[in-house]
């Protein structure tokens, strides 16, 4: 039960800072990490968007991910 208790409280952090910069690190398996600064753009109830620049002015990409990500350590988030 002490599980979803954590949950929620990344879930609330996240959505407290909807709108603010955030550097995220990303593990993506076999030694690959993913660095990328961006803007906390919408949250919903298993999900939450990251929009990151592009290398072009105009190109944004949207990034999704789970609460979950961040409660295994899958996902860092720091506030920028």
């Amino acid at each position: 039960m002490k599980q979803p208790e954590n949950m929620c409280k990344v879930r609330n952090t996240v959505v407290n800072n909807v709108g603010r910069r955030v550097k995220i690190k990303a593990n993506k398996g076999r030694n690959k990490v993913d660095i990328a600064e961006g803007i906390i753009a919408q949250t919903y109830p298993c999900v939450f968007l990251i929009q990151v620049e592009g290398e072009l002015a105009e190109s944004v990409k949207t990034m999704s991910f789970s609460y979950t990500d961040v409660l295994t350590k899958e996902v860092e988030l720091v506030l920028c």
